[in-house]
């Protein structure tokens, strides 16, 4: 698939996000008009299209149900409505508390490493200078938006929307006025730029799907999520591509709306990786989507040895301890392990900017998956998730809480890398 050189405005303003959670939404007062988001389950067509008569749909995500706002007294008055099921739609809220670094590069500056630890880590090549792979494949990186305009990501961007405004997909927008999503898309993607003086993602050959489904705090809409996920599939069955989707984001809680996204995405052929969390480093503490058994949950490595392996960062959330062994990925499973602690990378300014996270992790996954699957074109998503899994098993995790010999709660099958 040709690449889009097409430029887009992105205003670059500088802020952080290592890992979203979910909350309830804000809580209006009793009689408040200030409005909210809903989610309306109705138990026929006919009952739906009269309540769309009145409350304008944002996502059909059911085949009877949307979403839309309202005000606490148009809520209360239409639970009384029989024929209709409310539910308020979760918010995205930023958790800062393991951001564990921040060393922000100017634009216009040249990258002070091309090849950072994470990327030669994955290549297992201490003398990694530059990337290749990922021909044909999509990268979809739901975010906070991606700066479309930097220098080493410009020439991978096939799409820009934004599922944020008032107007559901605004086409040729994905401004990122965060950084997080500029920072996933670089550690996936980025290609050196033009002069290959820039700095190199696992897969820079893949084409970037740049999706906006946060706010620029950070904070944003689980059915804008679950909305942007199906549009990925979808996209992906029009244009008969394959495509990976990336999602550095979580909730405490199983949010409905996401996980059916999830589940169609990956039943259309769609491999969907997600982070595991930043709750670390007790039992039971890995985020969703990430804790589906249809996305794979990657934990975050140090750039440090222990027992004579790279280390399992404190802050990674982990699975449970029960399943230990198993090799098979249950609800609430780590999968794979990857580079996620002090990860330098692009960032919304046009510069670099050196953070940590699960949230850094996940695109080491989503660039080797899409750079494997370039490789071998005719697999399924599902061929794909083995082949990853059989390389993490090469090579075993043993160092950080709860990491030890084969699958672990802590590093679930190892580190996936190319080589």
């Amino acid at each position: 698939m040709k690449r889009s050189n097409k430029l887009f405005m992105s205003v670059l303003l500088t802020a952080s996000l290592v890992f979203p959670a979910y909350s309830s939404d804000a809580e209006a007062a009793p009689g408040s008009s200030e409005k909210f988001r809903v989610y309306v389950e109705a138990v026929s067509k006919s009952a739906k299209n009269t309540v769309k008569s009145q409350h304008k749909a944002r996502w059909e995500l059911t085949e009877n149900g949307f979403s839309t706002e309202m005000n606490e007294k148009q809520f209360n008055a239409l639970q009384k409505n029989k024929n209709v099921k409310l539910t308020r739609v979760q918010k995205v809220s930023v958790d800062t508390a393991v951001r564990a670094s921040n060393s922000e590069v100017n634009a216009a500056e040249y990258p002070s490493q091309q090849t950072p630890w994470g990327i030669k880590a994955i290549y297992n090549n201490t003398n990694q200078t530059s990337t290749t792979g990922g021909q044909e494949i999509n990268i979809a990186v739901l975010d906070t938006g991606v700066n479309v305009n930097h220098y080493d990501l410009t020439n991978t961007v096939e799409q820009c929307k934004d599922f944020t405004r008032s107007t559901p997909i605004t086409n040729g927008t994905c401004n990122d006025a965060n950084g997080h999503g500029t920072h996933v898309a670089g550690s996936a993607l980025a290609d050196g730029g033009s002069d290959k003086a820039g700095i190199y993602g696992v897969a820079p050959d893949s084409d970037l799907w740049a999706y906006k489904v946060l706010g620029d705090n950070g904070s944003g809409y689980s059915d804008d999520i679950a909305a942007a996920i199906r549009h990925a599939a979808d996209q992906a069955s029009s244009t008969g591509t394959k495509t990976v989707i990336n999602m550095s984001l979580g909730s405490a809680g199983n949010d409905s709306l996401i996980s059916s996204a999830v589940s169609y995405a990956y039943s259309r052929g769609v491999l969907v990786v997600a982070a595991a969390g930043n709750s670390g480093y007790s039992q039971g503490t890995i985020g969703y989507p990430g804790a589906l058994p249809q996305a794979i949950a990657v934990a975050a490595l140090e750039n440090r040895q222990e027992n004579g392996t790279y280390r399992v960062a404190n802050f990674s959330s982990r699975g449970y301890a029960s399943t230990d062994g198993d090799y098979v990925i249950q609800q609430g499973d780590i999968e794979i392990s990857a580079p996620g602690a002090a990860i330098y990378s692009t960032w919304n300014n046009g510069g670099y900017n050196t953070i940590s996270g699960t949230s850094m992790a996940t695109p080491h996954v989503a660039g080797l998956a899409a750079k494997i699957w370039a490789q071998n074109p005719g697999w399924s998503n599902t061929q794909l998730r083995t082949n990853l899994q059989n390389r993490a098993k090469s090579v075993d995790i043993k160092g950080g809480y709860g990491a030890a010999t084969g699958d672990d709660y802590a590093s679930g099958f190892g580190f996936a890398r190319v080589n």
